[in-house]
């Protein structure tokens, strides 16, 4: 019997690693995944031609460009441009060449900044975005309009999931661009190399945030691939949630315990707090494996060996 053949747009980041290991697990598929110098997601032209030329089964949608709060509020312009020029063209792609299921990942910024919490699956729309990544929610908004949309309209089996903060092994370790936990890890390094008595970190510690690692959401993309077929999208959490403030003194424990950490007033929070309502994924049989305190060490262990090693 020939394999499924699947398409992993993203495979060389964070989330898309991750599934493509997932995907070793299962014995009958076939996965193709283009690097951004073999296809340019941007140039709609050029993803057409790809996948009408390989002829996918099945998508996972998992690129674009991320980063954290100061990559959003900062470049709103490339994270919106990007994000939406990506989704669009692989989306309708997909459409255009018959691609049997296609699974779009987005983030749990597409949430209004005061969403009832635990935040669930209807609040979509509902009130204002975080200012401080607007436009990235927004093109991640367009692209789960976008799956309904086709599928509304079409019929294309596409479906939408939301993943709440990620973290783990091929993360962004960058200081300013990355995500909260892989740009906490560095900066603690760095002061440990220099022998800095001190991290200043931004906002008041305060906010709260729910943390989940990244072969939790591969496990979770791949089961709801295989088993998930409806209208609305689906949250991923893990349902453990932390300040960031204890956040960062988890992770100054595990890189430099003898480091102060002060805090920056004068730079924004983002969001006051952030859970997803991850009943209706665990209702259907998919649950975290991974606790955040467990893993931290982990993810500073693979920045060790990684990162470093490759400087």
């Amino acid at each position: 019997m020939s394999k499924t053949k699947v398409a992993v747009f993203g495979g060389s980041g964070l989330v898309g690693a991750a599934i493509k290991r997932e995907l070793l697990n299962v014995s009958d598929v076939e996965v193709m995944s283009p690097s951004h110098s073999q296809l340019n997601l941007i140039n709609q032209g050029a993803v057409d031609s790809w996948i009408s030329e390989h002829r996918p089964t099945q998508i996972y949608l998992v690129a674009g460009t991320v980063g954290g709060i100061k990559a959003n509020s900062t470049r709103p312009a490339e994270f919106l441009y990007n994000n939406l020029m990506i989704h669009a063209n692989i989306i309708h792609a997909s459409y255009i060449h018959e691609v049997s299921k296609l699974l779009y990942l987005g983030s749990s910024c597409i949430y209004p900044r005061m969403a009832n919490q635990p935040i669930t699956e209807d609040q979509l729309l509902t009130g204002e975005l975080e200012p401080t990544n607007e436009a990235y929610a927004l093109a991640k908004i367009t692209g789960i309009k976008m799956c309904s949309s086709y599928r509304e309209q079409y019929g294309c089996n596409f479906i939408s999931a939301m993943p709440t903060n990620l973290y783990g092994p091929g993360d962004n370790f960058d200081a300013d661009g990355g995500h909260v936990i892989p740009s906490m890890i560095t900066k603690f390094h760095e002061a440990k190399v220099n022998n800095e008595e001190s991290v200043t970190l931004w906002g008041s510690g305060t906010p709260l945030r729910e943390f989940l690692h990244v072969n939790d959401l591969a496990s979770a993309c791949v089961f709801l691939m295989r088993d998930y077929n409806g209208h609305q999208h689906i949250n991923i959490g893990s349902g453990e949630e932390v300040s960031i403030r204890v956040l960062s003194e988890l992770i100054r424990d595990t890189v430099y315990p003898d480091c102060k950490i002060s805090w920056d007033s004068n730079m924004p929070d983002g969001t006051p707090r952030k859970l997803l309502d991850s009943s209706k994924l665990i209702q259907l049989g998919w649950k975290a494996q991974y606790t955040l305190r467990g893993s931290i060490n982990d993810t500073y262990s693979w920045y060790l060996s990684n990162i470093l090693k490759s400087s």
